[in-house]
């Protein structure tokens, strides 16, 4: 037998059946590859067609600012942004304000500009990466995080060259696509706490550090970049500039602290009616007063006045109309449930017991309210107190624990008491006395204590209060007004609502009141200087129904002549020696407005409140 033949025919054999079977596996990759093209050219002719087809540009898109002029009502915000990059050295920064105000445009707009500016770090095309925090949803394995970054190890990654190899591949987050620009994270309050935590070492890093069980340092088969990444980090050297609708007090303290913070402020009604206009002018179509009017009563903010405007203008082309009419802003805003603005105005006259107050909502929002009180008299020792519209007791939660605490607001109408039973020569328990704040605004805070003191007072002696004044302050219960919060945005509120003169504490006056316009601010030490500045009758105190009419006589130094420290001086409202005085008081005493002590003068010079009085 011809062993080497069969052996050849074996091996021939072999050959061809080899060859086929690479032949089969060389045949399926290039049929795989031909319908792997084929299905991407069907997809990308899909692809096409839809391109080709769009809508009309939205007109909240043609309406964006394209320029910080054109970011209407946020003058201050936009400078604190842009000292804060536009600068050597630019910072991060915490933007707080309520939605549809700017701070996206705002924040856009900042990067251009410092990308043109030469003394910033920023170069020419320093990325801008925006991201949600709303949706910015991360794995707790740490398979993916858009935010910060993630590491594939292999079991997760699935087969591939590194995955067979065992190799974990880093992914870059946001923080690592913004080096070197800007990283802009919307609603930054709702990161997940995991998250909030990261990013505060990725912000004192500047640098983003992965970690993998997967990963041997010792592998010579791990490339250079991995291992790279894993010993030196991936760079993100960026600057964050977070947007909120929270209060300061909801965002962590460790992100506050390392962040600058600029307040964007809502929108006044003649600032919602310029973007309103200008929506009208992008649509095309013409519009009656009376539609800007209507949108700026109920639109709050500048996307609400463009969305009024869109639909108001679809109606006007549905029905063929080239006009939009008031009746079209009338029906979108009822459809809409819009809540009227709440735009406070000064009372058209003086009125008896009501007081124009100033009070804040919030960062830079300031408003004006009323308050007002009533007098009755009632049998000695059964007087009732009632008070209506103010907190009487919240609760405030923190993250971990719930907070209860009763009114500042509540307490300060006790000093009003106090105060106001050493001014007055009556006891107030002979009278039923009923303090309101009307509108439905609950009250809360310390700086109405000023106001409800005058209002008492001039409900007390039946002294009309100046409708033109507001004023603000905390009060002492020996009489002292204390500096309060939120002045310049309390200032503010009472030009928009008419007020001609503004009290507030001497404590609290800063230079930059002597140049305001259209108003005159006074600073006032104690009760009596804002008595005397408020009332226009400021005559001596005449007592209600309980006690009987008596001669009153002036006292001592009501001509000009101060009696000595330490003497005692009846109070206003004794009666001659053949009548029984009441209890005699030491000094210092609070009298009634007529013969008030007036401090001394202050080192700050403050505009003069009524009587000449000047502080």
């Amino acid at each position: 037998m011809n062993w080497g033949a069969i052996l050849d025919f074996v091996q021939l054999l072999f050959v061809i059946v080899t060859g086929l079977y690479f032949w089969g596996l060389l045949r399926s990759q290039q049929g795989g590859r031909v319908a792997v093209q084929r299905e991407s050219r069907k997809e990308m002719d899909r692809l096409r067609q839809l391109r080709e087809v769009s809508l009309t540009e939205p007109l909240s898109e043609r309406t964006r600012p394209r320029s910080f002029a054109e970011v209407i009502g946020q003058d201050d915000g936009c400078r604190a942004l842009r000292a804060a990059l536009c600068s050597p050295n630019p910072q991060h920064v915490l933007l707080y304000g309520p939605p549809g105000v700017g701070k996206t445009a705002a924040a856009r707009l900042v990067l251009e500009e410092a990308r043109r500016n030469p003394q910033t770090p920023f170069r020419p095309d320093a990325p801008f990466v925006e991201i949600d925090a709303t949706t910015a949803r991360f794995d707790e394995r740490g398979i993916a995080d858009p935010l910060i970054g993630s590491v594939h190890d292999p079991i997760y990654q699935g087969a591939g060259p590194l995955g067979v190899a065992g190799i974990p591949q880093p992914k870059p987050g946001a923080v690592t696509r913004a080096h070197g620009g800007v990283l802009f994270i919307d609603e930054v309050g709702e990161l997940h706490p995991v998250q909030m935590n990261k990013l505060l070492k990725v912000l004192e890093d500047r640098r983003v550090y992965l970690e993998s069980a997967y990963y041997n340092p010792e592998d010579t088969a791990v490339p250079r970049h991995i291992r790279d990444i894993f010993d030196n980090g991936l760079p993100a050297d960026f600057r964050l500039v977070g947007a909120t609708t929270r209060a300061p007090e909801e965002i962590p303290p460790a992100i506050r602290s390392r962040c600058l913070e600029i307040f964007f402020r809502p929108l006044l009604p003649e600032e919602v009616e310029r973007i309103a206009a200008g929506a009208v002018r992008s649509t095309g179509f013409d519009a009656e007063p009376a539609v800007l009017d209507c949108i700026r009563r109920y639109a709050q903010s500048g996307r609400e006045a463009v969305s009024i405007v869109q639909l108001a203008a679809g109606l006007a082309q549905t029905e063929g109309r080239g006009r939009v009419l008031s009746r079209d802003a009338q029906w979108v805003v009822r459809s809409g449930q819009y809540t009227p603005r709440y735009m406070p105005r000064i009372a058209e006259a003086p009125q008896v017991g009501v007081v124009n107050a100033l009070a804040v909502a919030g960062p830079s929002v300031g408003y004006l309210m009323t308050v007002e009180a009533t007098v009755r008299s009632a049998r000695p020792g059964s007087g009732r107190r009632t008070v209506t519209g103010m907190v009487e007791e919240e609760e405030t939660g923190t993250r971990g624990r719930t907070l209860r605490r009763k009114s500042t607001a509540k307490a300060s109408l006790d000093n009003v008491f106090t105060v106001l039973e050493r001014l007055l020569p009556l006891h107030l328990t002979d009278y039923d006395l009923h303090v309101n704040f009307p509108g439905g605004i609950p009250v809360d805070g310390p700086s109405a204590g000023v106001s409800m003191a005058v209002a008492l007072y001039s409900a007390l002696t039946e002294s009309p209060v100046d409708n033109r004044v507001a004023m603000t302050g905390e009060l002492t219960i020996r009489g002292e007004v204390k500096p309060v919060g939120g002045i310049f945005a309390k200032v503010e509120a009472a030009k928009r609502a008419g007020a001609r003169r503004v009290l507030i504490p001497l404590d609290s006056w800063e230079p930059e009141f002597a140049e305001v316009d259209d108003v005159e601010i006074c600073a006032v030490a104690r009760v009596e200087d804002a008595l005397q500045a408020a009332l226009l009758r400021p005559a001596a105190v005449r007592p209600l129904a309980v006690a009987p009419a008596v001669p009153v006589r002036a006292a001592p130094w009501a001509s000009g002549e101060a009696p000595a420290a330490g003497t005692e001086v009846p109070v206003s409202g004794q009666v001659d020696e053949d009548t029984p005085a009441p209890a005699k008081t030491p000094l210092p005493l609070q009298v009634p407005i007529s013969v008030a002590r007036i401090p001394e003068p202050s080192a700050v010079t403050a505009r003069p409140a009524a009587g000449g009085l000047g502080l």
